[in-house]
């Protein structure tokens, strides 16, 4: 039944490209999914998946990214409302930094590499600031969401002292790794999927130039609106009040993720819990944000159902995080992560295996929707494949790492991908479609540099 196991994901995706519709896509694959688990009971498989998706709150990370990303919605609502958002782009334009396409991209993909703590606070905060600027600019969500979405996750494992580095480090620990600290370091500079993407997000920044489908849809001056359902950002904008009351929600927020990773991490930021840290940020800035609302007396007597409302815009789209995060539980238990890794050790030139287990990476990436969990079964695969070979270890675990970022940015279904077009209040599958040219173009020249430095080695 093995090849059977990738057929779950691979439906999924084919599905949402057809009908465009990720909900369905991804209720299906579960229920393949499950129906395989229960030995092609499809009564049986359907049951299987409503405990499965019950299952999903048993891991306190999952509760709280859904948590977090249900509670951005006020946070965002609160910051609209009270008329900081508005201000703000006024005073960027007004002060020159962001008075031009190119000036406004500018900002938006520098604050995407400087937040490199978390990957979702980077996303939300990223998207939250360049959403207005490219709105009043016209220039396409699309384009927001693919340079929030490739700096935020590239720069998140080249940059290790976050939560990436701490499970990656723990991961290596677990394999017998001898110091563990130096192969990760190493990883930086063979990382290349992500510095070409980082290139190449600069290089249209610079240029304000697009190709593809995202050229297409700026040409034709199209301006998506979420189907996720961010409603309040299709309203008309609120009247500019102070900048203070979007600056310091957002402070407070990337501070306290930062000051709360030293804290469940005793000092250590790369031992910190992300999860923890961010939701408890998230909370701590909406609270902020509320008494900013209060301040501007632009919400008397509403505050709590102007809050309600922002996250119940917001429900659709965690719903879809929701569904994917039960996927790819449920692909999991069916073992489709052990079949394609299994596969990449198949191949017996050793200058091949670096491109191999980025490929490899990238698959279980792309079927699977989450980075992480391709890591934490592709490492202890490529370790001892590496060290059976003769490959250094530290090109082996890059090219899992970047392929890992690969897959996410050309997966429907991937997390990561859902919430760059949540915080850029994109289209969903847009935003798939237009940045896919982008990340297949970095996929393939990172593939051909793992060829090369496999030989080189």
């Amino acid at each position: 039944m093995d090849w059977l196991t990738i057929t779950p994901p691979i439906v999924a995706i084919i599905i949402a490209i057809w009908t465009r519709n990720v909900f369905w896509a991804l209720g299906l694959a579960i229920w393949l999914s499950e129906t395989l688990i229960a030995g092609f009971n499809p009564f049986m498989g359907a049951l299987g998946g409503i405990d499965r998706a019950v299952g999903v709150f048993d891991s306190p990370y999952n509760t709280r990214v859904l948590l977090f990303c249900l509670i951005i919605g006020a946070l965002i609502v609160y910051m609209h409302r009270s008329g900081g958002i508005s201000a703000m782009v006024e005073r960027l334009q007004n002060s020159g930094f962001a008075s031009t396409p190119r000036r406004a991209s500018l900002v938006t993909a520098i604050c995407g590499v400087l937040i490199f703590v978390e990957t979702n606070i980077s996303l939300l905060t990223t998207g939250i600031l360049g959403r207005p600027l490219f709105d009043k600019l016209k220039i396409s969500r699309e384009r927001l969401a693919y340079i929030i979405d490739s700096t935020c996750a590239p720069v998140s494992v080249l940059i290790l002292f976050n939560g990436w580095g701490a499970y990656l480090l723990g991961l290596l620990n677990e394999n017998g790794v001898d110091g563990a600290t130096g192969v990760l370091m190493a990883t930086i500079g063979l990382n290349f999927y992500a510095w070409i993407t980082l290139v190449v997000v600069f290089f249209t920044v610079f240029s304000n130039k697009t190709f593809g489908p995202m050229a297409a849809v700026e040409q034709a001056g199209l301006k998506t609106v979420a189907a996720s359902g961010t409603g309040m950002f299709n309203e008309a904008p609120a009247p500019a009040s102070k900048a203070i009351y979007m600056a310091l929600p957002l402070l407070v927020m990337i501070g306290g993720t930062i000051g709360f990773m030293l804290w469940t991490g005793n000092g250590d930021i790369r031992e910190g819990s992300g999860s923890q840290a961010i939701l408890w940020s998230v909370i701590l800035g909406t609270v902020v944000a509320f008494f900013c609302l209060a301040h501007s007396r632009r919400a008397k007597g509403e505050l709590l159902d102007i809050g309600f409302k922002g996250m119940g815009d917001l429900l659709p789209a965690v719903t879809m995080i929701y569904m994917a995060l039960v996927l790819g539980a449920s692909l999991n238990a069916v073992g489709m992560r052990e079949f394609i890794a299994s596969m990449a050790s198949s191949f017996p030139a050793p200058w091949t295996i670096p491109a191999i287990l980025f490929i490899a990476a990238g698959i279980t990436s792309f079927t699977a929707g989450t980075s992480w969990g391709t890591y934490g079964i592709l490492v202890p695969v490529a370790v001892p494949l590496a060290v059976g070979a003769g490959v250094p270890l530290p090109l082996a675990v890059a090219a899992v790492m970047g392929g890992g970022v690969f897959g996410d940015h050309c997966s429907p279904i991937s997390d990561t991908t859902i919430i760059a077009s949540l915080a850029s209040g994109c289209d969903h599958m847009e935003h798939v479609r237009t940045q896919l040219p982008y990340a297949l173009f970095g996929g393939v020249l990172a593939t051909g540099l793992y060829l090369l430095a496999g030989l080189a080695a």
